[in-house]
């Protein structure tokens, strides 16, 4: 990870806190417990439950270390201006191709999740409707091909 920062809403960052801290309150004391467990099994040379647990050990460890960075070096968008699309606001689109809307929440590359429609400001449609307002029609440029976009709406 470089040393940039990295933008993220205030909801993203809480998120990862809590995170953090399920993992080092609950997860790592139960993968401690199952090595002390699979320890007092005997030799472990030939101790699959050890094995496993060192595994989920070193996961948890790497995950909290990754966290731990990210908090580190979060920028969080606290300003919300919706007169234009930026990280921390909705956005309605209209696709002009074929008049469906979509509604999606722009936040940082880490707290993105296209499943609850919450893209990435570093995705395509989100770079093409950054600093935009309700009313422009962008052309969103895609791996899968270049279509257009309208705002509708920034909430």
């Amino acid at each position: 990870m470089s040393n940039q920062s990295i933008n993220m809403t205030a909801d993203g960052l809480e998120k990862l806190k809590t995170e953090l801290d399920r993992l080092k309150s609950e997860e790592r004391p139960k993968v401690l417990e199952a090595l002390k467990d699979a320890r007092a099994l005997g030799d472990l040379s030939e101790n699959a439950e050890y094995d496993a647990a060192r595994e989920e050990q070193g996961l948890i460890e790497s995950k909290i270390k990754e966290i731990e960075a990210i908090i580190e070096k979060a920028n969080v968008v606290t300003k919300v201006n919706t007169d234009t699309v930026n990280i921390g606001v909705s956005v309605k689109l209209k696709y002009l191709e074929d008049g469906e809307i979509d509604t999606f929440d722009i936040v940082g590359s880490v707290e993105a999740d296209p499943f609850e429609n919450k893209i990435s400001d570093e995705s395509p449609i989100a770079q093409a409707v950054m600093n935009k307002k309700v009313k422009d029609v962008v052309t969103v440029k895609s791996p899968s091909g270049d279509y257009d976009v309208e705002i509708i709406e920034i909430f």
